[in-house]
């Protein structure tokens, strides 16, 4: 598909320089009456193409994230570079080896004509990412309405349970011998973890201290079943606390920690979360671990079996176009990174 993609754009490209030198053509045959100006017309657009590879790099591989109000201040200092870079080096090249150009007065049609390629040839490029990025908006938004589907079937399907569950809950709670406060305090904790996972397949955005609490909750119970082999630390502003995130995205990275880095050590680890924002209003969230690590091909290969991980990571590269960085530990151990716009950034890619 990439590659049909990237051929019909060469064939685009190709159309536009053709319409061009033919049209430069026709002006040096009206201006000097002669039909043999085939040398001229190639390194004309030879030397257009070879000048506008570095600017079209600038400006949509190396600013693509740049506003385009700020690319448009760009062009009125790339325009007049480029007219005056290629009108020096084609008539040093024309009159080395003796090939026809304007000469006197007609000069200014060099400058008009190559300005007007520039401004041409440009906006094209700009409409065509334009068209290219609208186009994946709406395939992600497509994908998302579809995963927003899946969400409310599952939803459906999961009111089927709530009520039951909590009465379960309150039951076994109430069945519990009040001296067994410990016990009653873990079923609590669990009932808390069904609610909120309720609770997050409605919701489109919870805040920061909603999603640490059901991750503390998790840790916790999790706790139970590890006892000293395990600990956790949090670091986290107060002030992040209200900001919102879409919920359950901390804890499948945390319980893949759990799972596949802290489990197969006897002696067990330690796993730290760190939540800051960042100078470009995101919030950068970290999990790292002191388990068992892994090595360089697991890496590439985590976000595609691990249904945690994968999911998490395909529902951020959706939602934000970025998706989980993993790197390792010092002195063992997995770090897994991310960062995701505050509330009032969030637009989709």
């Amino acid at each position: 598909m990439f590659v049909k993609i990237f051929q019909k754009e060469k064939i685009l490209v190709f159309l536009f320089y053709s319409l061009m030198a033919i049209l430069y053509y026709l002006a040096l045959v009206i201006d000097t009456g002669f039909y043999y100006h085939y040398w001229a017309v190639l390194l004309n657009h030879f030397l257009k193409a070879l000048i506008t590879i570095p600017l079209w790099w600038l400006f949509f591989h190396r600013l693509a994230i740049v506003p385009i109000w700020k690319k448009m201040s760009l062009h009125l200092l790339g325009l007049p570079l480029f007219t005056l870079v290629w009108v020096w080096v084609y008539y040093l090249i024309c009159d080395r080896y003796g090939i026809h150009r304007l000469q006197g007065s007609r000069i200014v049609w060099d400058y008009y004509i190559t300005v007007l390629f520039y401004i041409v040839q440009f906006g094209n490029f700009h409409l065509y990412e334009y068209y290219k990025k609208l186009q994946q908006q709406q395939l992600i938004a497509a994908q998302l309405g579809q995963l927003n589907l899946q969400s409310e079937l599952s939803a459906l399907k999961a009111q089927l349970n709530p009520h039951f569950l909590y009465n379960v809950f309150n039951t076994i709670n109430a069945a519990i011998p009040k001296t067994a406060k410990h016990a009653r305090d873990m079923v609590n904790k669990l009932s808390d973890l069904f609610r909120y996972q309720l609770k997050a397949s409605r919701e489109e955005l919870v805040s920061v201290k909603e999603e640490l609490t059901f991750v503390q909750q998790y840790l916790e119970l999790e706790k139970e079943r590890f006892g000293a082999r395990l600990s956790f630390e949090m670091q986290v502003d107060d002030t992040l606390l209200k900001e919102k995130i879409p919920p359950i995205l901390i804890q499948p990275i945390v319980e893949n920690s759990v799972k596949h880095g802290i489990s197969p050590l006897i002696e067990g680890g330690t796993i730290c979360l760190q939540i800051c924002k960042t100078p470009q209003n995101t919030l950068n969230i970290t999990i790292s671990d002191t388990g068992t690590g892994v090595d360089r091909q697991q890496k590439s290969d985590l976000l595609k079996r691990g249904i945690g991980l994968s999911n998490t990571d395909e529902r951020l590269q959706k939602m934000y176009g970025i998706g989980l960085a993993l790197k390792d530990n010092t002195p063992q151990g997995l770090i897994v990174n991310f960062t995701i716009p505050l509330e009032n950034e969030i637009t989709l890619v």
